[in-house]
């Protein structure tokens, strides 16, 4: 086991891919591996664990759960859950709910912080879930969270669900937008911490300008290579809003190896990386 002050990194956004998870993803599977190129292949929690061991770094495992709007029901949460539990030097496991089930959604959510003592919910993907963030019949969802001090992660800017399709799936970009609908959350719920998941792209300056404004949100630079991220993100992360950038792999679309090899080739100041990659997490999640 590696201690918590051994580690060098977290890894803010992962996808478990244990058979369960890729059961969940449906047609999304395929359509998924078709637009990243690759298949995502079976791995265990305990391989997933082995791997971020041997790298001395932490993991975040999210879940998510777009029954309503596609039929098919996620994960069980309790599967992240137990992860968190064999494996507590390495997971922190995130809740998956469907908005859309309310006072159901809401019942989980206490019952995961409760029984396994989760560190969020997410992530949730409102292009997918069919949703908008500042919708106010969610905002119990947004309150719960709060009350309970957990961390809420919003999927935002271009999805790759239905990337590629006739009409993308039926998805819309527009539903992913940061400003305003996250945005609009943030402000009405001060006390509440939220990651912005990804850079937003084509949103990434929306992102960026809500991200310095408003010190409850956060910004994961997952689902990019480092070497992609625009010259704007670069920038503002390592000056800014450098004390909430989060490193996010968003394995395995990238895996956390190749996110680091490439971020150390970018211009960050020795300060700023060591908050992406460690700080900023660590008092995030009060570890």
């Amino acid at each position: 086991m590696t201690a918590i002050d051994d580690i060098v990194a977290i890894d803010v956004h992962t996808h478990p891919q244990t058979e369960e998870f890729i059961a969940a993803m449906g047609s999304r599977h395929k359509q998924m591996a078709k637009h990243f190129g690759r298949e995502r292949p079976i791995v265990s929690f305990a391989e997933q664990a082995d791997r971020y061991r041997d790298m001395k770094m932490m993991a975040v495992i999210v879940n998510s759960d777009s029954e309503t709007t596609s039929g098919i029901a996620g994960a069980p949460n309790d599967l992240l859950g137990q992860a968190q539990r064999d494996h507590p030097d390495v997971f922190l496991s995130f809740a998956g709910i469907d908005p859309w089930k309310g006072e159901v959604a809401i019942a989980e959510i206490r019952r995961m912080h409760d029984e396994y003592g989760i560190k969020g919910i997410g992530e949730l993907n409102p292009s997918r879930q069919k949703f908008l963030a500042n919708d106010r019949r969610f905002f119990p969802i947004w309150e719960t969270c709060a009350e309970l001090g957990l961390v809420v992660m919003f999927h935002s800017g271009f999805p790759g669900a239905g990337a590629g399709t006739p009409g993308g799936g039926g998805y819309r970009l527009e539903n992913a937008r940061p400003v305003p609908y996250i945005d609009d959350v943030a402000a009405e719920f001060p006390e509440l911490n939220i990651i912005s998941a990804h850079p937003a792209w084509p949103w990434h300056l929306d992102n960026l300008a809500m991200v310095w404004h408003k010190s409850n949100v956060y910004l994961d630079l997952s689902g990019w290579a480092p070497k992609y991220l625009p010259s704007e993100v670069v920038r503002y992360a390592d000056s800014l809003i450098t004390d909430r950038v989060l490193f996010g792999s968003d394995w395995p679309v990238m895996t956390a190896q190749r996110w680091m090899d490439e971020f150390a080739a970018l211009p960050f100041k020795d300060e700023s990386r060591r908050k992406i990659l460690l700080d900023n997490a660590r008092r995030l999640f009060r570890l």
